[in-house]
């Protein structure tokens, strides 16, 4: 990875620095939408309930301080891609690649079917990406029932049905 980066686990002191992660990240996806949204972050207990179960992982820099971060849950055998950010200064230098990598391997040795996510289908950072790496979008009927329910909840609070798309990346 340019300007070594290093894959880890996260450590619970750094979940401020994730916030700030995440909400720098959120500039660049609002550019690419052309929306105004003020930029919300992860409650920091679903990043706890990530760290705690092993599936918080940051990439860092060569001052060990975090630069990007991918959070996951376990859910009915699959692993759940919950937020994928990395801070402006440090994206396109694959850091998100390696993050995504370093997820994949999770859910290998976890022995689970799969990966999945939600995410906008149009924006070349989003759905685009993610088909490089494999994943694709399951057909209304294979589509797992909870990834359903966060598709319709991410509707409900007023993200645009037309953009709004599941992701799964069978292993």
């Amino acid at each position: 990875m340019s300007n070594a980066c290093t894959i880890r686990q996260a450590r619970p002191d750094e979940l401020p620095r994730l916030t700030e992660i995440e909400i720098d990240a959120f500039a660049t996806l609002a550019e690419a939408l052309g929306v105004a949204r003020q930029a919300h972050a992860l409650p920091h207990g679903v990043l706890q309930g990530s760290l705690d179960a092993g599936l918080l992982v940051v990439a860092a820099d060569v001052s060990d301080r975090p630069v990007g971060f991918l959070a996951a849950e376990e859910i009915e055998g699959m692993l759940y891609v919950i937020e994928l950010d990395v801070c402006r200064n440090w994206q396109r230098r694959g850091v998100g690649r390696h993050l995504m990598s370093a997820a994949i391997e999770m859910a290998r040795t976890r022995q689970l079917s799969s990966l999945t996510l939600t995410t906008d289908r149009h924006v070349p950072f989003n759905a685009p990406f993610y088909s490089s790496l494999g994943f694709v979008l399951p057909s209304a009927e294979v589509l797992p029932r909870f990834l359903r329910k966060k598709l319709n909840y991410e509707v409900a609070v007023g993200m645009d049905p037309e953009r709004r798309v599941a992701m799964v990346l069978t292993l």
